[in-house]
């Protein structure tokens, strides 16, 4: 299977994504990961703010915001 390497900001509305790494300082690694943001977890933007950030994502049954300044660290493919 051929995947393209992203952005989780590159993924479409409703695409089912899979996270790659997290390429960001500690304390954001730490948050996102405490939230659930691992190596192999699936996640799918399903709603857009008006202003368009933030986005939020569903995750491991829930749904986070997430700012398009973060989503920038967390690389995923799909």
């Amino acid at each position: 299977m051929n995947y393209h390497e992203k952005t989780l900001n590159d993924l479409p509305l409703n695409k089912k994504g899979y996270i790659k790494t997290l390429n960001c300082s500690e304390n954001i690694r730490k948050r996102l990961l405490d939230l659930g943001f691992t190596k192999g977890a699936s996640i799918t933007p399903v709603l857009i703010s008006p202003s368009k950030d933030p986005r939020a994502f569903s995750i491991r049954g829930t749904l986070i915001a997430v700012r398009k300044e973060d989503a920038n660290f967390i690389h995923i493919h799909f």
